[in-house]
């Protein structure tokens, strides 16, 4: 995986990271690199802001990929929003959620679905 996975961060587009009033609040952010944990595919580059354990990705801090990065600006209806799967394999990653404390959509990850690297 570690080829594969320095094959992918090298492929990236250079990231700029978000600045707004979350990451002035919650701290240093830094750049997370997510993948499968069934097969290990590439899933998404993510901003996480703050110390801590991965517990939900917030929809407007998904940088790519595109199609992903894109869902922040589509209509959030939990119901209905698609759940974070894996392009390769279909696995479930992720359930869309509604974070009450800050009233954000974000996807609630299964911790076991996923590894990541930190850039």
């Amino acid at each position: 995986m570690t080829d594969n996975l320095d094959e992918i961060i090298a492929s990236l587009p250079k990231l700029k990271l978000k600045k707004d009033m979350y990451m002035r609040s919650c701290g240093t952010p830094s750049i997370l690199i997510i993948c499968c944990a069934k097969c290990q595919a590439y899933l998404m580059s993510y901003q996480k802001d703050g110390p801590g354990p991965l517990l939900r990705c917030y929809l407007d801090r998904i940088h790519h990929p595109d199609a992903l990065a894109q869902r922040q600006h589509e209509t959030f209806e939990k119901k209905s929003f698609p759940k974070l799967t894996c392009t390769s394999c279909e696995s479930v990653i992720g359930f869309p959620v509604t974070y009450k404390k800050e009233k954000r959509a974000a996807y609630h990850l299964v911790p076991t679905s996923f590894v990541l690297k930190r850039l």
